[in-house]
């Protein structure tokens, strides 16, 4: 950690992601009067779920996407650099470098870089027809290559790679899914939910196959794609790599922070260098000396941003429980909360067959996490539990005739 830092009148945010205007958003709300900047390489900050669903589908625009409206930044007084990129973090000089030549000044920087979709070194994989999804400019390609394409390979079944096929359904793609695993997300969901999550892209014609892609050819009828296992290729008019996503880190690393698979930060979202903060998915916590993961999720990234607006300003952090997250796909909607890896019971509310369904898992009596198909009801339920350390019957939560409600009572 570097010694002491200059008083707080200047910050600029680098990133206009959830989690850089979340902090915005925060400073302002917690009284913070003095110059913010946030720094974007787009025209405007926007939300990034909708990129595989209704924005790639076409019925959502960006301007319907946007984080904040455009007078926001005005009445907040929040300075939006769009259009540019942050080159350079000289934190011991107070500043930071932009790709226009120009600088500002900054008592304090917030590193909000986001990350990029992984590209495994697959051969063939620099093929124009093969896309990934990360930003509006991916999903822009993507829906205009979409509307023509006839059959569609989507590599990885995890939340992106199954919320893309969906999508592609929806607009008239043959669709072949592959991934490495039997049940993807297995490890979030448990085995049971991940098979039945996994099923689903058989009801919609969508074609699931088991292996790893080893290499992407051109033919003449599009792209020949070799799959482990399988005998013969599968050949498509193009080729969508969701297989997760790779930190943004290079600015950190250039400025002599601490880094490892992204940028280290104490449970404030401080750096290793104490006039840097960094949230969203670069930032990786470190404390007492142990790793965590990347929580790479939605409200991850805007609890980021106001814990480190709280560390800014000397206020209390904000209060979190459970982690949540969710997915749509195939007309479903999926939420998560908790963990339900290790648990020793899974207790199925109503049953996987009905509209909407609850699974709960429950550790050493305890529920730890649940996952639910078109019932959000049941996942805030859940988090109550969770958060709550309530013991609650775990044959009463499994019944769907059972009040929820009462039973978080007592």
């Amino acid at each position: 950690m570097t010694g002491s830092v200059a008083p707080l009148r200047r910050i600029v945010v680098v990133g206009g992601g959830l989690a850089g205007v979340s902090t915005a958003a925060a400073l302002r709300k917690g009284g913070f009067d003095g110059d913010l900047t946030v720094v974007d390489a787009g025209e405007f900050p926007y939300d990034r779920p909708p990129l595989s669903k209704a924005y790639l589908s076409g019925t959502q625009d960006l301007k319907q996407i946007a984080l904040q409206r455009p007078e926001w930044y005005d009445e907040q007084a929040v300075r939006l650099v769009n259009h540019t990129r942050v080159t350079a973090l000289l934190p011991s000089q107070g500043r930071v470098e932009l790709d226009t030549g120009a600088h500002l000044e900054a008592d304090r920087v917030v590193l909000a870089t986001g990350g990029r979709a992984a590209r495994p070194p697959i051969p063939g994989s620099d093929d124009p027809r093969v896309h990934v999804l990360r930003d509006a400019e991916d999903a822009d390609r993507l829906r205009e290559a979409l509307v023509t394409a006839g059959r569609v390979l989507v590599v990885g079944a995890g939340l992106i790679g199954a919320e893309v096929a969906s999508t592609a359904v929806d607009l008239g793609c043959e669709v072949v899914l592959v991934d490495p695993v039997a049940r993807p997300l297995a490890a979030v969901v448990g085995d049971e939910v991940a098979a039945w999550l996994h099923a689903q892209h058989a009801t919609r014609g969508i074609i699931t196959l088991r292996g790893g892609v080893e290499s992407l050819t051109a033919v003449r009828a599009g792209l020949s794609v070799t799959v482990s296992d399988l005998p013969d290729p599968v050949v498509v008019d193009l080729v969508v790599l969701g297989v997760g996503m790779t930190p943004e880190t290079s600015l950190a690393e250039a400025a002599g922070l601490d880094t490892d698979r992204g940028v280290l930060v104490d449970a404030g979202q401080v750096t290793s260098n104490r006039a840097v903060l960094a949230v969203g998915d670069p930032a990786r916590l470190r404390a007492d000396g142990v790793l965590h993961p990347l929580a790479e999720h939605w409200e991850a990234a805007q609890l980021d941003g106001q814990r480190a607006a709280a560390t800014l300003l000397g206020t209390v952090p904000p209060v979190t429980g459970a982690s949540w997250f969710w997915s749509d796909r195939h007309q479903r909607h999926v939420e998560v909360v908790g963990h339900l890896a290790g648990a020793d019971r899974l207790v199925v509310r109503g049953s996987m067959s009905d509209p909407s369904f609850a699974a709960f898992a429950f550790k050493d009596g305890l529920v730890q996490g649940a996952v639910a198909v078109d019932d959000s009801t049941a996942v805030r339920a859940a988090r109550r539990m969770i958060d709550r350390h309530l013991v609650v019957d775990a044959d009463l939560v499994g019944d769907p005739t059972s009040d929820l409600r009462k039973l978080m009572r007592g």
